[in-house]
């Protein structure tokens, strides 16, 4: 029985989704001005274990994740650059897309883009003026009344009693209330603009997800996702707007990640310690990237270190290393295994401790692969079916432990490696151990690592 841990309730429930069977997920994308950053990759990689795994249980899911292709920030970059906003998003939405197949993200099934979708955001705007919801300020552009709206601030907890007492906000004359939020800016010079009701301009970033969201789910669905850095005040505005123009409940259960820290740190640019996917990419291979991501719980937070990414890839190599040398069974039938595995991934998708089982089937596999071969075969393909769930061990194990890191290059070549063992294999022939121990050493220090095994001298890069 699958719980999820609802931001909105502060608990862990059972999930019930609202048409057996069915589920529709909505998740804040990027805003596409620069490259992913590893806190995007967090995003990504833990939505896709989510629909990975809501599908393996069964479910038929729509997966539905926006990109915010204008708002300010794009603005001032395509500026800065020189260059046509279309050219801009376009560059990054294909940069965003390359480094989710390195991740082996899985893409969602809508990708709707806000300079699309100006036909729903106005229609949607249209209905908050028709409640008594909308309003034009002194300065042309359309906001949002809060204190109109009686549940705002239940996602967040904060009161708006509260707020206007303890947070200092940009006083903005245009508005009647401080926490008021902007729905449709009034185009300024030289800017991309729409026509619409309230004359020329773009709208303002969170009225765009509601009515992407609504449009590609309906007025209510079951799951929206994103970072915990977006629940106030962009999913808290998000619910304001879609419920106060549909008259229906929104999403029944909010899921947010944690934030990811940089040695202990938080990333910003101004610390510098501010990395880009492709950066990190550089450094480790993706999928090692993926399994340091998925070996915390999606809401803790997550520290980036190099020595955090050096166990991930020490990890990832015991898994692989128990798939070498046995024939993956294409059926086999389930054990206890793949029952804890589910139960893990039932209690708000706790993937740490899905993976605890997966070492513990890679200790039995260890065991039963020079013990027996039909047992070793299937708990091998129980092994790969399960980490599919998670989006890893899908390499060819030979693969992934011959290849060297992105920092290696250069390192001793396969040929080389070969030759070197078949001159060991000799030497141990000839009885000549201290040569043979030699080949072993020298190989260990240029960070090959030899496995003697019944069937000879197998070698992985550490």
């Amino acid at each position: 029985m699958l719980k999820i841990y609802n931001t909105l309730t502060r608990s862990k429930e059972v999930f019930t989704p609202r048409v057996a069977g069915k589920v529709g997920m909505y998740v804040c994308g990027m805003t596409v001005y620069d490259y992913c950053h590893i806190g995007h990759a967090r995003v990504m990689v833990v939505f896709d274990i989510t629909a990975r795994y809501l599908r393996y249980a069964g479910y038929e899911l729509t997966y539905v994740r926006n990109v915010t292709d204008i708002d300010d920030k794009i603005i001032q970059r395509a500026n800065e650059n020189k260059e046509e906003i279309a050219v801009l998003t376009e560059r990054f939405i294909d940069a965003m897309h390359e480094d989710e197949r390195a991740l082996a993200v899985l893409p969602p099934d809508m990708e709707p883009r806000a300079t699309k979708s100006m036909d729903d955001i106005i229609l949607m705007i249209t209905a908050l003026f028709e409640k008594g919801l909308a309003y034009t300020g002194t300065n042309g552009d359309v906001f949002y009344a809060v204190n109109k709206f009686a549940d705002y601030g239940a996602l967040s907890g904060k009161k708006l009693d509260e707020l206007q007492a303890g947070e200092r906000v940009e006083v903005d004359q245009a508005k009647k209330n401080p926490f008021d939020f902007v729905l449709w800016k009034k185009a300024k010079a030289d800017e991309p603009y729409w026509n619409s009701p309230w004359g020329r301009g773009r709208p303002g970033w969170h009225i765009e997800c509601s009515a992407m969201a609504t449009r590609c789910l309906g007025h209510h669905f079951d799951i929206h996702g994103g970072g915990m850095d977006l629940q106030f005040p962009h999913h808290e505005n998000e619910i304001a707007q879609s419920e106060g123009a549909t008259g229906e409940k929104f999403v029944n259960t909010w899921m947010h990640n944690g934030f990811v820290r940089i040695n202990e740190e938080k990333m910003s640019k101004s610390l510098g310690n501010f990395f880009t996917v492709r950066e990190v990419l550089k450094q480790y291979r993706p999928e090692v990237v993926r399994y340091f991501v998925l070996s915390s719980h999606y809401r803790s937070p997550l520290n980036y270190s190099d020595e955090q990414l050096d166990d991930a890839g020490a990890a990832l190599t015991r898994l692989y290393t128990a798939l070498r040398g046995v024939q993956v069974a294409e059926e086999y039938a389930g054990t206890d295994y793949s029952e804890r595995f589910k139960q893990a991934m039932d209690d708000d998708f706790n993937t740490p401790v899905a993976v605890a089982v997966l070492f513990d089937m890679a200790r039995e596999l260890n065991k039963e692969k020079n013990n027996d071969a039909g047992l070793a075969s299937q708990l091998a393909g129980e092994l790969k079916e399960l980490s599919s769930v998670l989006g890893i061990l899908q390499d060819d194990p030979e693969s992934f432990l011959q290849a060297g890191d992105p920092v290696q290059q250069g390192g001793l070549g396969e040929q080389e490696i070969e030759q070197l063992i078949e001159q060991r294999s000799q030497a141990k022939q000839n009885k000549d151990w201290a040569l043979a121990d030699k080949i072993r050493d020298d190989l260990k220090q240029q960070g090959i690592v030899l496995e003697d095994v019944a069937a000879g001298t197998s070698w992985r890069r550490e």
